[in-house]
């Protein structure tokens, strides 16, 4: 390998960083948590169901560990921080892909439900992330990547709490770079596309749907897990030193049309 090699491959490189990731036990949360691992980051998993996380870690090659926990209780972020720092120190990297979306028109949603919604995907990556900020400007090196959605820019049906959490992301993930990004810690989203996952479970099951769908993007096909790979690496790694505050849309130009 020479010295250009070298020097690429190391921009990319996450070996030694350690990596917390929520909703590892499924879909491209746990895609993500697959992929640090993988190229040589110790990844702590989080997500509610231990038998899916077990599943996981069994079948992981890398250096991983789990916190079942329902990331639903309001009361026991710090108690879970302080955990996941237990296994391989504080988190240089945090991906917050655990999400929720209960597919609600806007006659029928209640306060519970949009609380239930706008915690889990707005307020936890925040709160979460309040919790680890303190070790990265330490270093002076984090990397925090929030999952923003098509609905961060569009409106869907049925997406009245879930649209308004993911607009949200957008505007918090800016923010977040004001406020924490001279520190060296760089935040970023990443908008992923239609991807076949447990919460696109009800898209993904109508073949005519699919089928539209993926006619709307300008490739013209859904998306697969291993398109995640190449943005997920760059916001985590050296290589997005100079990008912050910033949403990656991962939607084959749906967003572009």
């Amino acid at each position: 390998m020479d010295n250009c090699e070298q020097s690429l491959k190391k921009l990319f490189d996450v070996t030694d960083k350690v990596a917390c990731v929520t909703g590892a036990s499924s879909g491209l949360g746990r895609h993500s948590a697959n992929v640090l691992a993988q190229y040589g980051a110790s990844v702590v998993g989080i997500a509610r169901r231990k038998d899916a996380l077990q599943d996981w870690q069994r079948k992981n090659k890398g250096k991983v560990a789990f916190e079942a926990h329902d990331l639903s209780d309001e009361n026991q972020l710090e108690e879970l921080a302080n955990k996941v720092s237990g296994h391989f120190g504080p988190p240089d990297i945090l991906v917050h892909a655990a999400g929720l979306n209960n597919r609600m028109h806007a006659d029928k949603i209640n306060q519970t439900e949009w609380h239930k919604t706008l915690w889990l995907n707005l307020s936890v990556p925040f709160f979460l992330s309040q919790h680890f900020v303190p070790s990265m400007k330490e270093k002076n090196w984090g990397r925090i990547v929030n999952f923003a959605s098509l609905q961060t820019f569009r409106a869907f049906p049925n997406g009245i709490s879930y649209g308004a959490s993911k607009a949200g992301i957008g505007q918090m993930t800016r923010s977040m770079a004001e406020a924490w990004s001279s520190f060296g810690i760089n935040i970023n989203a990443i908008g992923p596309g239609f991807f076949p996952t447990e919460l696109t479970e009800p898209v993904f099951n109508d073949p005519e749907r699919v089928e539209r769908n993926a006619k709307l993007t300008c490739i013209g096909r859904n998306g697969r897990d291993d398109d995640l790979n190449g943005p997920l690496l760059f916001l985590c790694s050296e290589a997005s030193v100079y990008v912050t505050g910033q949403i990656i849309m991962l939607d084959g130009g749906f967003t572009a049309k």
